[in-house]
């Protein structure tokens, strides 16, 4: 198989297997016009299998997404062919409209315009609540 190199844009590599879909998904990079590249199962020396996205463009894109999902995942940023900067994905405190709280009677129900908003309270064990009742997000 092979996949060109980028010029200018952000390479997604460190994904646990099985997750990139996932990624993808939340990042909504189908709605991008530019080349999205998702790899799976790649063989990886560190970790066995891992999954890789590559976007053929330098936009911004909500690393919360990225250390929720997969915490460990790397972010490359590629300008003029070359690495300008490489970060390590850590689980965030926060997740603001990211996921969606399912309890019927929170108040995001019936308050439309409030964000949907869920802070870690367990890292170990990577629990979400939200932020208004506390309820424990349903993780996919």
């Amino acid at each position: 198989m092979n996949i060109d190199a980028i010029r200018d844009g952000i390479v997604i590599d460190h994904i646990t297997a099985g997750r990139g879909m996932r990624v993808y998904e939340l990042l909504h990079l189908d709605e991008l016009d530019c080349s999205v590249a998702i790899i799976k199962n790649v063989s990886s020396r560190k970790m066995g299998r891992k999954d890789i996205i590559k976007v053929d463009a330098d936009i911004p894109l909500d690393l919360n997404v990225i250390g929720f999902v997969d915490p460990g995942a790397t972010v490359n940023v590629i300008r003029h062919g070359e690495r300008a900067e490489k970060l390590t994905m850590d689980m965030p405190e926060q997740l603001c409209n990211v996921i969606f709280c399912k309890n019927p009677r929170c108040i995001t129900t019936t308050e439309q315009e409030l964000d949907h908003v869920f802070r870690l309270t367990d890292r170990e064990h990577k629990v979400y609540r939200c932020l208004y009742c506390e309820t424990k997000a349903e993780l996919s």
